[in-house]
């Protein structure tokens, strides 16, 4: 995946995004009428590669023991044909060692397979110090797995909202853990994707409120297709699609009421090649059913609708 990342060059609003209801509430820079960092700029047209999330095999990958191991799930991601696998962090067996990791890298070597990314579940909005630095240490932790594993990127969160707490001041928390650990994956060659998680990430307007203060060339965003539970779902993900740089797809996606309808796979292919977005389409699967087996149906119609 080549990008070019002069980042963080700053436009007027004009040429960005509005802010919105979290936004509005942080005060300082982010306001309406303020300054907005580049997206991501890409050279040539948009390239897709394939590949699936271990999340989609949680129920087969937890357990004492598990019913699969993620050498068994990196099987069945190259018996469907695609070119890298997702490894969740939850899933790895502790205490995780080098050794370990290079096993499942070697793995994945030989079945042709690459490491497309790793995810993390860390909460910056932590309103104990203690605990915001030990989440902090977390992802720094992730970021060496990720090197040694290979993965180019690993998909965090911003953290949960807790009672009593300033906007402004989780704003500051949460931007002064994603800046630390950016600055630390730059040092591994890994990037950190934030994704639309819930929380101050709920909208588009919250994520790109974040994605904005934090300063670095090794930031974007994981566009997760099924979390913006907004009046217009698939408008709120073309807004913050140039700066994806890992992309997770649902098979299932809904507005506020969560009433789920079947994803439009045309329509995010569609908005994808609009900003150029080169890299990897994750499918992470939620639904019920057998993964094994709904997972392949559902990448073929994945890699049909964005051929």
């Amino acid at each position: 995946m080549q990008l070019s990342l002069p980042r963080r060059h700053f436009l007027h609003t004009a040429c960005g995004l509005a802010a919105g209801a979290w936004a509005s509430q942080l005060g300082g820079p982010w306001q309406a009428g303020s300054l907005a960092a580049e997206p991501i700029e890409r050279q040539g047209a948009a390239r897709f590669k394939f590949s699936l999330a271990a999340y989609s095999y949680r129920n087969l990958l937890k357990g004492a023991p598990p019913e699969l191991t993620l050498s068994d799930f990196i099987r069945d991601c190259a018996g469907f044909d695609l070119e890298a696998t997702e490894l969740t962090s939850y899933y790895f067996p502790q205490p995780i060692t080098a050794e370990y990791l290079r096993q499942l890298k070697r793995e994945c070597f030989l079945l042709g397979l690459d490491v497309s990314g790793t995810a993390v579940g860390n909460d910056f909005g932590h309103p104990d110090e203690t605990a915001r630095r030990q989440q902090i240490q977390h992802v720094k932790d992730w970021c060496d797995h990720a090197e040694v594993l290979g993965a180019p990127v690993i998909r965090v969160f911003a953290g949960r909202v807790p009672k009593d707490v300033e906007p402004q001041v989780l704003h500051r928390w949460m931007v002064d853990g994603l800046q630390e650990c950016c600055d630390y994956a730059a040092g591994r060659g890994v990037f950190l994707a934030l994704e639309n998680h819930g929380g101050p990430t709920a909208t588009a307007d919250g994520l790109l409120a974040l994605v904005r203060d934090v300063n670095s060339p090794w930031f974007g965003v994981n566009l997760d297709t099924g979390n913006f539970h907004t009046a217009d779902p698939y408008g709120d993900l073309e807004r913050v699609a140039s700066y994806a740089v890992n992309v997770q797809v649902k098979v299932t996606i809904s507005g506020p009421d969560k009433n789920s309808q079947p994803t439009d796979y045309g329509r995010l292919a569609a908005m994808l090649r609009k900003v150029g977005y080169q890299g990897y389409v994750v499918l992470e699967y939620e639904e019920s059913g057998n993964p094994r087996t709904e997972c392949g149906k559902h990448l073929a119609q994945i890699r049909q609708a964005f051929a």
